[in-house]
């Protein structure tokens, strides 16, 4: 008896049991990490006609989301509420309720150590809790963004080691998440969604289930050109930025308005494609996706210079902001930015949002305080600074009302949120640094407002 046939038939009938599942809506979909990945998608799975189980780790979210209470714009408490009355959808801290998951989707942090090197611990320990628990006729989804080769060569084996094969008793595939936070444009429903699997078989599953929550898939060739494609996507939005920002800063010396020219050159209906500058990268993705490849290459003897070079370039962007609010505070008023007063407008990373990882604000604020100046900030979307790994002595720290622009020597526009009363300030403020153009594009103008 051929008993690698054997294998193969026996994978196609529990791989064929698991799509008639996922087709009929019996499947029971496990999401764990709930966050601005792992919620949005745990939601669209139940509204894709799925039961779900969310899973975290911190009892605090479990208790919220139970409540029937959001902490993610994307997701409402009206429908999150609706779910959990219908017992659609539960939080839960309990890994052995995994096997009674037929999909299970891992949506945990993929952040960088301080060497920027891949921190896949998050990865690893999920995986081995799923492994724990792994049964055959599973399918275990990897979301998280992360190198080239993490699903086969991490994920893959910590799962195998079970003794259970990947292709025959279980399924693993990569579909890279591509939420827009704050975009009222696209949702995770919306937005394509690259799909791939450890095999054909794999691949045809993880589309069936992916086609139940999203509008359209795009089925790739294999885990890597998934991986690479989450990759790519995040590289190709660094190195633009990185250009405009080193653009910005060039005609800036030469007095010449960056936006009006990226504005103008957009006018162009082929060849260009509008980036703008700002105070700096922030968010989960941009900021550190790219240096996965970095490391990544660095086994193969190549080198990213241009991945590089962008990050260098984008991470001094805080540096310039700081030093141009100097110049001006020394220039208009003649004063040092240690005996200045200042406000920040906008802690969240990207307009519209609360989230504040990675937030060129929180580098820009802590600077600012070293230097001795007096700084407050205003957020309509950040009451309070949470705890963050970089920046603890920031923490407690509580939004002023923009009021307090009439209070200080310097406003400087960090974050454009659509709620903030920017003509308030135009009134208000004696010196404004205006990182985000928002004042032009807003109709306030004059001798007060600078460019940054």
């Amino acid at each position: 008896m051929n008993i690698n046939k054997t294998k193969q038939g026996v994978g196609i009938d529990v791989g064929e049991a698991l799509r008639q599942k996922l087709l009929n809506k019996s499947a029971t979909v496990g999401v764990i990490g709930l966050g601005y990945v792992g919620l949005p998608l745990a939601a669209a799975s139940v509204r894709g006609g799925y039961l779900v189980l969310g899973f975290d780790v911190d009892p605090s979210k479990i208790a919220t989301l139970n409540s029937g209470k959001s902490y993610i714009d994307a997701v409402s408490s009206v429908e999150l509420a609706e779910h959990v009355r219908g017992k659609r959808m539960r939080a839960t801290a309990d890994f052995d309720e995994l096997t009674s998951c037929d999909v299970i989707v891992i949506c945990v942090p993929t952040p960088l150590s301080r060497y920027r090197e891949p921190d896949l611990h998050y990865v690893e320990a999920t995986s081995q809790a799923i492994a724990e628990r792994l049964r055959e006729g599973q399918l275990v989804v990897l979301e998280s963004t992360t190198y080239p080769g993490t699903t086969d060569e991490v994920v893959k084996p910590i799962l195998e080691a079970t003794g259970l094969v990947s292709g025959s008793d279980f399924f693993i595939g990569f579909s890279p998440e591509r939420e827009d936070p704050g975009s009222l444009r696209f949702s995770t429903t919306t937005i394509p969604k690259v799909v791939s699997g450890d095999g054909a078989l794999a691949a045809e599953i993880v589309d069936t289930f992916y086609s139940a929550v999203v509008e359209k898939t795009v089925r790739v060739s294999s885990l890597k050109v998934a991986e690479a494609t989450k990759i790519t996507e995040n590289v190709f939005r660094s190195v633009n930025i990185a250009l405009v920002n080193e653009l910005k800063i060039i005609y800036d010396a030469m007095g010449i308005n960056v936006w009006e020219v990226i504005d103008a050159a957009a006018t162009k209906p082929f060849g260009f494609m509008p980036f703008y500058p700002g105070p700096g990268l922030g968010g989960h993705c941009i900021p550190i996706d790219p240096f996965y490849l970095t490391w990544k290459s660095r086994g193969y003897g190549l080198n990213t210079k241009f991945i590089e070079l962008a990050g260098e370039i984008n991470s001094a962007m805080p540096s310039y902001v700081i030093a141009r609010l100097e110049l001006e505070l020394d220039k208009r008023l003649g004063k040092s930015l240690s005996r200045s007063k200042l406000l920040l407008i906008g802690l969240a990373y990207k307009k519209n949002v609360s989230d504040i990882r990675e937030s060129p604000s929180l580098e820009i604020m802590e600077a600012l305080l070293k230097r001795g100046a007096d700084v407050a900030y205003h957020d309509p979307h950040v009451a309070e600074i949470p705890p963050t790994r970089e920046h603890a002595s920031l923490v407690g720290m509580c939004s002023v009302d923009v009021d307090h622009a009439e209070a200080v020597d310097a406003v400087l526009i960090i974050t454009d949120h659509d709620a903030i009363d920017f003509g308030r300030i135009s009134q208000s403020a004696q010196l404004i640094i205006d990182t985000r153009n928002v004042m032009a594009r807003k109709g306030f103008s004059g001798e007060t407002v600078v460019r940054a």
